[in-house]
């Protein structure tokens, strides 16, 4: 059984800060395959925040895999915003803002940005999926090793979920959906909203789910602080959120998700030690 531990919307400059340092006594108490961290790691892209976000990462066990969200823009700064948008993140996190993978024998996470510097409407916070780097990650994760669950990260739900407290509004969303279902893609987990979900996307064979996850800053919408945890083995995927009591984390709601079944041989599927592999790994 593999485990992730999927943290998001963590919003340093309004984060909870008790519920942050007990996230970091629980991942080291549940060893895991990844800590993945899907955006919103600041609040508005203030030094001072992408400074405790990067601290509070580097505190997390090892291996970390980051994506940006929208708030991680130098919120003040339209230079910034126009030009460089994710230099502090990267700087901040050690992690690239495109193209970031994950590689192991039993998992591959993919990265793709949903956020944008700006962009050609009101609303700068809603998100954006680019088909071309779609393309380049679906094929990168149809590619995974046999029988590793193969997992999207980004920041905004690509497809979007009834009953959430607002919308990622994401251009071009269902269009990117549809291309990482039909590459078999297990999961895309995504932030932004704050409230934790794990359904299947009604798109291909419905055997690719969407999983959402809660925040660790004071912005919560109606649920209590939290994160995911990802278990998994041959035949299901189970999403936990574990909330946040005022005290301590506890498991809050379950979902069991029947797992697409790997039909690729050993003998055919793409050797992760080769070279062209190894090149296109990184933790």
């Amino acid at each position: 059984m593999g485990r992730i531990l999927q943290f998001s919307d963590i919003h340093f400059g309004c984060e909870h800060r008790h519920a942050c340092a007990a996230a970091l006594d629980y991942a080291h108490a549940h060893p895991a395959d990844l800590i993945l961290i899907t955006g919103d790691i600041t609040q508005q892209g203030f030094p001072d925040e992408f400074a405790a976000a990067g601290e509070w990462i580097q505190r997390m066990p090892d291996p970390r895999f980051v994506i940006v969200g929208n708030h991680d823009v130098p919120y003040w700064s339209l230079t910034a915003r126009l030009f460089h948008p994710w230099k502090a993140f990267e700087k901040a996190t050690g992690h690239p803002a495109h193209d970031h993978q994950f590689l192991s024998p039993d998992l591959m996470v993919r990265g793709v940005v949903t956020a944008r510097g700006w962009q050609a409407r009101a609303n700068w916070s809603k998100g954006v999926i680019d088909l071309d780097q779609t393309r380049k990650a679906a094929e990168a994760l149809r590619q995974a090793p046999v029988g590793a669950l193969r997992v999207l990260a980004c920041h905004h739900p690509l497809v979007e979920m009834i009953g959430t407290p607002m919308t990622g509004d994401v251009k071009r969303g269902d269009e990117a959906a549809l291309i990482f279902a039909e590459a078999g893609v297990d999961l895309i987990t995504t932030g932004h909203v704050h409230v934790p979900f794990a359904l299947p996307i009604n798109l291909g064979d419905h055997c690719s789910y969407a999983v959402g996850c809660g925040t660790l800053s004071h912005r919560e919408r109606g649920v209590p602080a939290g994160f995911n945890q990802i278990e998994w083995d041959a035949h299901e995927i189970t999403v936990t959120a574990i909330a946040w009591t005022g005290e301590r984390f506890e498991p809050s709601q379950t979902w069991r998700l029947p797992r697409r079944q790997d039909t690729r041989k050993p003998a055919t599927a793409p050797d992760p030690n080769a070279p062209g592999e190894r090149e296109r790994a990184a933790v």
